[in-house]
């Protein structure tokens, strides 16, 4: 890669491991359904007017615009209003590799190698620890949401998989156009429209700050400019710089929020993102599929894309 991508590639994983120090800041002005239903509004408006028609057939965007927008940014947000703190949050998500290739087994009957099984051993180990280290903080209840998330992102990496986008800023903001209705709704039915219409009425302007980052940066900039590289470079050359998301989300979270990363967590990372790196290794059969590379693609806070 040249400099300048690798440059880009690197600031990519900072706005989006930033991100969830955003998010944080933005729960506070928010209820959290909500706050995603924004997200996805101010991302596909007006952007969705520009971008042309989808490239992709509906089925799949309506498909990983529901496990991607509504399910994994869903649980995400609501896992980190319960709790979840954002550093390990970013952290955490690295999983959806490992429930990406999962996925990939049962229902695309591929075989992983013993390299990408011993990596999700070992991201798995990383996950107990992880357990471990927020048990003793905090409460459960946001990290489990927060796995389940992670999962839920791995069924939209298969989705994507399947949709094969030839444009991925293209993809992405029409997919962003599906989980606005069904997030509002929730919204209303869970959150109430009176909290709703309250936290839209003392609207400021960190607040409207933190829709716009999550929206304009993590979303169109970060999905598209991942897109971007990955039309021009081999995934296996992309993806690896996806593993520095949990790194700048775990020092943002720490300089502008005070979180404390413990030498539990230290060691969570570093099994993490070890496992993490393992199961991504791509076979050097040339039938094969990288299952990290439709990961790496509508992503996510991530990773796959580790975008929040």
């Amino acid at each position: 890669m040249r400099p300048a991508h690798v440059c880009l590639a690197v600031l990519v994983a900072a706005v989006w491991g930033v991100n969830f120090t955003v998010i944080e800041v933005g729960l506070d002005h928010f209820p959290p359904l909500l706050f995603s239903a924004l997200r996805f509004l101010v991302a596909a408006l007006p952007a969705v007017f520009l971008v042309g028609p989808p490239k992709a057939a509906w089925k799949w965007i309506v498909g990983v615009g529901l496990a991607l927008g509504v399910a994994k940014f869903g649980l995400l947000f609501i896992g980190m209003d319960a709790g979840m703190p954002g550093g390990l949050s970013s952290l955490v998500l690295q999983i959806q590799a490992v429930f990406t290739a999962l996925f990939a087994v049962v229902l695309l009957g591929e075989r992983p190698t013993r390299v990408r099984a011993a990596g999700m051993a070992v991201a798995l180990a990383g996950i107990g620890v992880a357990a471990v280290d927020e048990g003793a903080s905090g409460p459960l209840t946001g990290f489990a949401l927060v796995v389940a998330a992670a999962a839920c992102w791995g069924v939209s990496n298969i989705l994507t998989r399947k949709a094969s986008p030839p444009d991925a800023l293209n993809f992405m903001i029409w997919v962003s156009t599906v989980p606005v209705l069904p997030l509002l709704a929730l919204s209303l039915l869970l959150e109430g429209g009176s909290a709703d219409l309250a936290a839209l009425r003392s609207l400021d302007r960190a607040g409207a700050g933190t829709v716009l980052y999550v929206a304009w940066g993590a979303t169109v900039f970060g999905f598209g400019a991942w897109g971007w590289l990955l039309r021009r470079h081999p995934a296996s050359t992309v993806a690896p710089f996806s593993l520095l998301v949990p790194v700048f989300g775990m020092t943002s979270a720490a300089l502008f929020l005070g979180e404390s990363i413990t030498p539990l967590r230290w060691c969570a990372a570093a099994l993490l993102v070890g496992g993490v790196a393992l199961t991504s290794v791509t076979p050097r059969r040339p039938s094969a599929v990288p299952v990290t590379e439709s990961a790496r693609l509508p992503g996510s806070r991530s990773g796959g894309s580790p975008v929040g």
